[in-house]
């Protein structure tokens, strides 16, 4: 080896020790640690449940807390199957399943595939619409029909022999409106009737609409052309001008045909009507009573209020008697629905030609008698929770709890579970996107609640952040969250209104060790509040007020949603 060779030897011995050392902190510099959730705990304060503890043969109305509108029933034998609308929520239409009507357990959501469900560019209350599921005892087949509003799908159809085994993939069906449902006869024939707008040129006030009904092929699973036929118009009496006629379902008792509708819109004028006719396709003679349901008389300052009923549909009970499943809500001491549209149920009398809602026409009681022959379960687990109940999650299981959602994509795309918690991806979205967010939600089904988690996290840069969020829409939240400033990392508490967002209040944090993260809420007051020793919490911004996480504020047809938030796309910096 010559002397040039020699120096040039020794100068690579000497530079690449070094080399490695900077390549190494180069890479180790584009590593952003994904955040680690675990130790999640969700708890009921209502006043209502302790002011009225149940006895042995009583359960609580709501039967579905929270988010879980637009319920749709139908049974198979004694099994029972219970649907809600889901909107932009993924999975999509969560399904419950009952031998009683009193104790629920959720199996699953019918919509769990992208193949199925196309809301990943939808807003918060677009996507799936007024499912309605019945059973076809002449093919021994399940059906679940509904409208998508994203993706040009509209109205569509799946089906499945058995609800615990998933769904098929869905068919458009040829019609337009919304709130579809189908109908089975007892001579083979089947009919679909839906919501639509006045033949053209013939609407006459706003919310005028009408109700049509198609024969359906069975084999080809579609409208028959031609066969469409307008059987409500307007409502019960149009010279009243009724608004929002719609959530139809066709029943058949006594060799008569029953159209039961929602009317009034899904608000303070909601209620429930029902018509008869001696044929499937009319004409329909409103009963002389209506509405059967109803909350729309009473004192808006009445205590306990239940409000918005309507949008039903009734089953025959384990004891022979008929119960309907409706939405209503129970607004907060702001008059403000925070909680959304929840799923209620009440025994309804049909002993004569019409049915009507027992204690539907009065304020609203927060309990109800079990059907006879029937007791309680909540107690022994595995049922779906009801009162002031407590949830918690270590996220050990094999499965997340059927309870957990994603919005606008399959929550699997961003979660992976480890021996320390579940980790959540960073999404480069961050939560005013109306794309697939990293958020994994439970939804909030109390006024008065708490909510908390123990988050491990540091994060690299001021793009970064995760937390917890309570989400209304992508343009109405609040955020809490750890995100860096410098080279110090910040605890944030902001709040999002009109999609324009502003910082409450900022803390320096240690995110040496873990952090958890809570809020509390009393009804239209929200506090944020953080530990580092897992015991004693500290507030950050005070009280404030939950005024975007209402409908009432936000608009939309959703309710709050609790969310484990993770992104690389933070906006929100510390004051």
């Amino acid at each position: 080896m010559n002397f040039r060779q020699k120096n040039v030897l020794l100068i690579l011995l000497a530079c690449f020790p070094f080399g490695l050392i900077a390549q190494a902190q180069k890479k180790k510099s584009k590593v952003v640690t994904d955040p680690v959730f675990s130790a999640f705990s969700y708890k009921g304060n209502d006043a209502i449940y302790t002011d009225n503890p149940l006895k042995a043969d009583e359960f609580y109305n709501p039967i579905l807390q929270g988010c879980y509108p637009d319920p749709s029933i139908t049974k198979k034998g004694n099994d029972y199957y219970l649907v809600n609308s889901s909107f932009s929520m993924f999975p999509g239409v969560p399904i419950f399943h009952s031998n009683d009507l009193v104790n629920w357990k959720q199996i699953g959501h019918v919509l769990d595939r992208r193949s199925q469900l196309k809301v990943d560019s939808a807003g918060i209350s677009a996507g799936i619409y007024a499912p309605d599921i019945k059973y076809n005892p002449g093919n021994e087949t399940f059906y679940m029909i509904t409208t998508q509003i994203a993706s040009g799908i509209g109205n569509m159809v799946v089906k499945t022999k058995d609800p615990l085994k998933g769904w098929s993939d869905p068919k458009k069906l040829n019609f337009d409106g919304i709130d579809p449902s189908i109908f089975f006869d007892d001579n083979g024939k089947a009919y679909i009737t839906h919501n639509d707008a006045p033949d053209r040129g013939k609407t006459l006030y706003n919310g005028h609409r009408v109700i049509k009904i198609w024969e359906y092929d069975l084999q080809n699973d579609q409208v028959i052309p031609g066969t469409d036929k307008i059987i409500v118009d307007g409502g019960v009496d149009i010279t009243q001008k009724p608004i929002w006629i719609e959530g139809p379902h066709l029943y058949k008792k006594n060799g008569k045909y029953y159209l039961m509708c929602a009317e009034g819109g899904t608000g303070g004028w909601h209620s429930e009507v029902i018509f008869v006719s001696d044929s499937p396709t009319g004409p329909f003679k409103p009963a002389p009573s209506n509405p059967i349901l109803t909350q729309r008389h009473f004192p808006k300052d009445r205590k306990d209020k239940v409000d918005w009923a309507g949008h039903a549909d009734l089953v025959e009970g384990p004891d022979g008697k008929y119960y309907g499943v409706f939405l209503g809500i129970r607004p907060n001491n702001q008059d403000r629905v925070n909680a959304g549209r929840e799923t209620f149920m009440l025994p309804v009398d049909w002993s004569g030609e019409f049915p009507v809602f027992e204690n539907g026409l009065i304020p609203m009681r927060p309990k109800l008698k079990v059907p006879k022959g029937t007791e309680r379960k909540w107690e022994q687990g595995g049922y779906f929770q009801n009162g002031n109940f407590t949830f918690n999650e270590d996220f050990s299981k094999d499965t997340l709890d059927f309870r957990w959602i994603g919005v606008r994509g399959p929550r699997e795309e961003f979660i992976a579970k480890t021996k320390d918690g579940l980790i959540i991806k960073p999404s480069e979205r961050n939560i005013k996107s109306n794309k697939v967010t990293s958020t994994l939600f439970h939804r909030q089904q109390h006024n008065a609640f708490e909510a908390a988690f123990t988050l491990k996290y540091a994060p690299r840069s001021a793009t970064d952040m995760a937390g917890l969020v309570c989400y209304q829409s992508e343009r109405f939240n609040y955020v809490f969250g750890i995100t860096r400033k410098g080279t110090e990392d910040f605890l944030v508490l902001a709040k999002t209104n009109k999609g324009e967002t502003t910082v409450v209040a900022s803390v320096k944090i240690d995110t040496g060790k873990p952090v958890r993260l809570q809020v509390v809420a009393n009804h239209d007051e929200y506090r944020f509040n953080y530990s580092t020793d897992g015991t004693n919490f500290q507030n950050l911004g005070g009280t404030v007020s939950g005024d975007v996480l209402s409908t009432n504020v936000a608009g939309g047809f959703t309710g709050s949603l609790i969310g484990l938030y993770a992104t690389t796309g933070n906006d929100i910096q510390p004051q």
